[in-house]
C-alpha cells in the first residue's frame, strides 16, 4: 500500500473553489499534484492557483440536480470532491425572509448531497475515491444568529457518516469540521482589524486559521495515508473555545 501525499494523477473537484477557504483548498490540491476543477456561480477576476498551475473553472450552481449531473457527465474523471460550497450571513431566524434560510439550508447541506450522488459513477470508475465534506463548529454546538448555517452543518456531519457506511469499501467519505478561518470575508463576521484580534485571542491557539491550512487536510484524507478513514470528523479548530463558565466563576483562577 503506498503512503504517500501525492496526488498526482487524480482529479479533485472543489465546490466554491475559488475564494476563500475554497480558494486555499484549491491550491493545497494544486500543490499536492491533483487537477483541480473548481466550481462556483461566478468566475472571479483571478483564479487561485500556486507553483504556476491554476485549476479549471466550471460555473455551476450546485443547488441544481440537473447541472450537477451535467457537470459530472463532462468530466474526464473524479477521484476527490471536496464539497465546500456554504455560509451563511449574520440572520437571526425571526428576521429576514423565510426563504433565505431555507436557502441557507439549500447551499450548506443539499449541495453536498446532490453533488456527491452526481459524482459517485464518476468517483467508481478509477476504483474509489474520496468526498471531503466542510463542515463547521457551528453544527456541533449553538450557532445563534446563523441557526440555519448550523442546522446545515449538523446535517452535513450525518450525511457524512451515512454515506461512508452506504458507499463503502469504494468511497471514503469525511468530514472536516473547521473552526473560525481568516479570509478576505472574516470583517463581516469579527468587524475590523481589532475585532479580529479580540477573536483570535478567543482561540487556544492565539490565531484564526489559514484556508491553506484547511486545504493540507483535504490533502490528507484524500491521500493514500488515509485510506482506513471513513465516516470520521475532523476536528480543525485550534483547540477550540475556552468555556465561558471558567472566566464567569469567582473561584480557581489563574494566577
Amino acid at each position: 500500500m503506498s503512503l504517500t501525499l501525492d496526488l498526482d494523477g487524480r482529479t479533485a473537484v472543489v465546490t466554491g473553489g475559488v475564494r476563500g477557504v475554497g480558494a486555499g483548498i484549491t491550491r493545497a490540491l494544486l500543490d499536492a499534484g491533483a487537477d483541480v476543477v473548481a466550481v462556483a456561480r461566478r468566475e472571479p477576476e483571478t483564479l487561485p492557483g500556486s507553483g504556476g498551475r491554476t485549476p479549471r473553472f466550471v460555473s455551476l450552481d450546485a443547488r441544481d440536480p440537473d447541472a450537477a449531473e451535467a457537470f459530472a457527465d463532462g468530466l474526464d474523471r473524479a477521484d476527490i470532491l471536496v464539497n465546500n460550497a456554504g455560509g451563511a450571513p449574520f440572520l437571526p431566524v425571526a428576521d429576514g425572509p423565510l426563504r433565505t434560510h431555507v436557502k441557507i439550508l439549500e447551499l450548506n447541506l443539499t449541495t453536498a448531497l446532490i453533488m456527491a450522488r452526481a459524482l459517485r459513477p464518476r468517483l467508481l470508475e478509477h476504483g474509489g475515491g474520496s468526498v471531503i465534506n466542510i463542515g463547521s463548529v457551528s453544527g456541533i454546538r449553538p450557532s445563534p444568529g446563523t441557526a440555519a448555517y448550523g442546522a446545515a452543518k449538523a446535517g452535513l456531519q450525518s450525511l457524512t457518516q451515512s454515506l461512508a457506511v452506504e458507499w463503502a469499501p469504494d468511497i471514503r467519505v469525511n468530514l472536516l469540521t473547521l473552526g473560525m478561518v481568516r479570509t478576505e470575508q472574516s470583517h463581516l463576521h469579527y468587524g475590523d482589524e481589532e475585532g479580529i484580534a479580540a477573536v483570535e485571542r478567543t482561540v487556544p491557539m492565539g490565531r484564526l486559521a489559514d484556508p491553506y491550512e484547511v486545504g493540507t487536510a483535504c490533502v490528507f484524507l484524500a491521500s493514500d495515508r488515509a485510506a482506513y478513514i471513513t465516516g470520521s470528523s475532523l476536528l480543525l479548530h485550534g483547540g477550540g473555545e475556552r468555556p465561558a463558565f471558567l472566566d464567569a466563576a469567582t473561584v480557581n483562577k489563574e494566577q
